[in-house]
């Protein structure tokens, strides 16, 4: 038996009831707009992987948009960006 983990799976989010991926969470994710600075208004999604990496070095904001944007981070230098095709 396959011991399960904290891991994301993209084959296990498409429909694995036991899956710990949050499904909301990539949708509120990919509708978030940046509220601030040069790309006000661009969903996280879609801002430029350099402008994520910029905030990785020099620091993310405090609560929940940091944390969005450290997912975004994650989901970008990993070339996870697929996950938002169908969703955009």
């Amino acid at each position: 038996m396959a011991s399960k983990t904290n891991e994301f799976n993209p084959a296990s989010a498409a429909g694995d009831p036991e899956s710990p991926f949050d499904h909301g969470k990539l949708l509120e994710l990919a509708s978030t707009r940046m509220p601030f600075g040069k790309y006000k208004g661009t969903r996280l999604v879609d801002l430029p992987e350099g402008y994520v990496v910029w905030f990785a070095q020099e620091g993310f904001p405090s609560g929940k948009l940091g944390d969005m944007l450290r997912t975004v981070y994650e989901i970008k230098v990993n070339g996870l960006e697929f996950l938002f095709d169908s969703i955009r």
